[in-house]
């Protein structure tokens, strides 16, 4: 299985009434799967994951297993405020068929989140989970921060086969892949700094850019892997500002807009988020459009 390239961490699709609207998400899982993508995450930030209850997470993982292809790493968002509660989601994403799971940082109490609790927490729920086990460091959401010397520390665990850091920062990024063997894989989550980050030594990216555009953020990889600098640099720049639109600014509403205005429709966001004004989707428009000339 390939633990390298560009993954999508693809959104829940909803109906009017914000339940899971399972021919949608089947539909643009198809899609996804017929672009260069190296594999889809279900359950993460993007796809909603802590506004779903243990069954919409069921209905989510065994309709994308249906469709998606044998081949293609098949990921699924576990993370849960308790260990009790990571272990048994990333069981039962396991049964239903899983390649692996990713695992955020609990952050409710977020305080008492040490490194020593975290490390408690990761081995436990890798211990006991079939499939291997990504680590999931998201601190603008969570309010917790995985050190690198944690995330060293739990390396070492054989079921435990990389991260996905989603903070941006560069430094951190490296020194993630400094700390940590070869084999264990590194993943950014940031598409604005993809670049920067494929140079630093990540093994590739979860962007939720490569919902939108997937031939390019896979592009922009095999440039920076092959060390032509001058034109990933020039692709990174035409696709930042719709990254950021998506990401820090507008979020999963604006990721949903971006996939409508590109043709693939997952409704909008459930409550208490709320469907992306008609100004974002101008600026989403108007990103997509001076994206798609270098992007192409």
């Amino acid at each position: 299985m390939t633990w390298t390239g560009v993954l999508a961490p693809v959104p829940t699709p909803f109906d009017d009434r914000e339940e899971v609207d399972v021919p949608k998400l089947r539909a643009a899982i198809t899609r996804w799967v017929a672009s260069p993508l190296d594999g889809i995450v279900v359950l993460g930030s993007s796809g909603e994951a802590p506004l779903l209850d243990e069954a919409d997470a069921d209905l989510v993982v065994a309709s994308v297993r249906d469709v998606m292809p044998r081949g293609r790493v098949f990921v699924v968002g576990t993370g849960r405020e308790s260990t009790r509660a990571a272990i048994r989601a990333s069981r039962r994403a396991a049964e239903l068929g899983a390649d692996a799971v990713l695992v955020r940082t609990p952050g409710f109490f977020r305080s008492q989140m040490t490194s020593d609790a975290l490390i408690r927490h990761f081995t436990a729920v890798a211990d006991a989970s079939p499939v291997p086990v990504l680590l999931y460091n998201f601190t603008g959401v969570t309010g917790v921060n995985l050190e690198p010397s944690a995330v060293a520390e739990l390396a070492s665990h054989p079921n435990i086969v990389g991260v996905k850091d989603s903070n941006g920062d560069l430094a951190q990024i490296a020194e993630l892949v400094r700390a940590t063997p070869p084999e264990f894989r590194v993943f950014t989550g940031s598409s604005s700094t993809f670049h920067d980050a494929v140079s630093a030594g990540v093994s590739g990216g979860i962007l939720a850019l490569a919902c939108v555009l997937p031939d390019a953020c896979r592009r922009l990889f095999d440039l920076a892997v092959q060390g032509r600098h001058d034109e990933a640099r020039t692709l990174q720049q035409a696709l930042t500002p719709l990254a950021r639109l998506i990401g820090p600014v507008y979020g999963v509403a604006g990721l949903k807009a971006a996939l409508k205005l590109a043709g693939t429709d997952v409704g909008g966001p459930r409550s208490p988020l709320v469907p992306l004004g008609d100004e974002g989707v101008a600026a989403l428009r108007d990103a997509l459009a001076r994206s798609h000339g270098v992007a192409a």
